[in-house]
């Protein structure tokens, strides 16, 4: 293997810190949700039940889907988006943890994560009517971003209000939190020593019965050359957000599928990638996402006041990295484990 980054958590997760991992071996499941896939890796002893584990996750997995999914018509999340106006809605646990953690990013974002931007999301094509060859008029974004704004939104004890309009969209955080309550049910199942991942977003604990840890390599973008990035994941979780995969093209301009929920348009000069490492996996998701949008000299600022390891990647118009405080001491606490060897 080339010469890599390597990434080290700034402390081991309990499940490491009790000790060598018991006889066992490593065990993954995998399948299909929130329009992409999910997989699990954990390690497992002689009398594991591997379908009575698939039963369990994808039981949560579509009980996450009822409650957060933009995309299916009966979800609590579409069932609070077509309230009538003024009426109050009980929305269930997970809605309201993903809810709190969107509107906790758009408060210290100034709202470049935004929850409401389902108006706008549809409206550029990358929801559920469909994609769009040519982007919508100016008075058409002006219609859509105006039902747009976190602020709008008002709760009394778990009940929120619908005031009219408001389509609210998980899109940029409903996988993390997937990720977080799949890795929290495995630790619950007696499983500590595991890796999750939804669509790229990942989260491990504890390590593999040879005592090294979960070691995940982060994509380049393409049109980045430089050696590979490895993290080790023991209590941490990584999201990449960026612009290298969901977009349109028309009449020779490119259209991020990341949108400034202010503005009401796709982000100009939009990084190839941004990766965040958190504890929670949700958080990294809707952070990656609210970095993406803002400047990357205030999402900087931002980042080293919050203490968040965060990387920011652009291939074009040159290819150039930027790296939060906490993300360039994690490359430097490198001692204590080894990167897996070559092969």
């Amino acid at each position: 293997m080339t010469a890599a980054e390597i990434l080290i958590p700034p402390r081991f997760s309990a499940a490491t810190e009790a000790g060598p991992v018991q006889a066992g071996a490593v065990l993954r499941l995998d399948g299909q949700t929130m329009g992409t896939r999910w997989s699990v890796q954990f390690v497992a002893g002689a009398s594991t039940v591997p379908h009575a584990l698939r039963d369990g996750i994808e039981a949560l997995l579509a009980d996450l889907v009822a409650q957060l999914s933009h995309w299916e018509p009966t979800s609590a999340l579409c069932r609070y988006n077509q309230a009538p106006a003024g009426s109050w809605v009980l929305p269930p646990p997970d809605f309201r943890a993903v809810l709190e953690a969107a509107l906790d990013i758009a408060r210290h974002s100034d709202g470049a994560l935004d929850p409401t931007t389902g108006p706008l999301v549809d409206l550029w094509g990358f929801g559920p009517p469909g994609p769009r060859a040519s982007p919508p008029s100016a008075a058409e974004i002006d219609a859509a971003a105006a039902r747009v704004g976190w602020q709008r939104l008002q709760q009394q004890g778990d009940r929120l209000l619908q005031p009219g309009g408001v389509q609210l969209d998980f899109s940029a955080i409903a996988k993390g939190h997937a990720v977080d309550r799949l890795a929290e049910w495995l630790d619950q199942a007696g499983f500590a020593h595991h890796l999750v991942e939804i669509g790229g977003e990942l989260r491990g604990q504890g390590v593999k019965p040879d005592s090294l840890p979960w070691w995940v390599e982060i994509e380049t973008p393409e049109g980045i050359e430089g050696p590979p990035t490895l993290i080790a994941l023991d209590g941490l979780s990584v999201a990449t957000s960026g612009d290298t995969v969901r977009r349109f093209e028309h009449q020779g301009r490119r259209y991020a599928h990341t949108l400034d929920p202010r503005s009401g348009w796709p982000i100009v000069a939009a990084p190839a990638a941004v990766t965040v490492l958190h504890p929670q996996c949700r958080e990294a998701d809707g952070w990656a996402t609210a970095l993406t949008v803002l400047a990357p000299d205030i999402g900087l600022v931002l980042a080293d006041r919050l203490g968040m390891a965060v990387r920011w990647q652009w291939s074009q118009p040159a290819a150039r990295t930027l790296c939060s405080a906490a993300w360039r001491q994690l490359a430097e606490d490198e001692d204590g484990i080894a990167p897996p060897a070559a092969s």
